[in-house]
């Protein structure tokens, strides 16, 4: 149990995170947030859901990995 309550925490501070670090780009995905089916099961670690977003979201996202990709 310990072992599912530390993946319970650590999807939670995964998302805040990553919520962070687009935000700096001004970047928002709008249903960023916990897979709540895949925190209920036992057996795997929670997903990070990413959502949907639009087509101007979905350029700059790639825009932002492409020039991290290039350093």
């Amino acid at each position: 149990m310990l072992s599912h309550f530390h993946h319970h925490h650590d999807v939670h501070d995964c998302t805040e995170a990553l919520r962070t670090a687009l935000r700096a780009h001004d970047i928002t995905l709008p249903s960023l947030g916990v897979d709540l089916p895949g925190l209920a099961g036992s057996y795997a670690m929670p997903l990070v859901a990413l959502g949907n977003c639009n087509t101007e979201t979905a350029r700059r996202l790639t825009d932002v990995l492409h020039k991290a990709a290039a350093r």
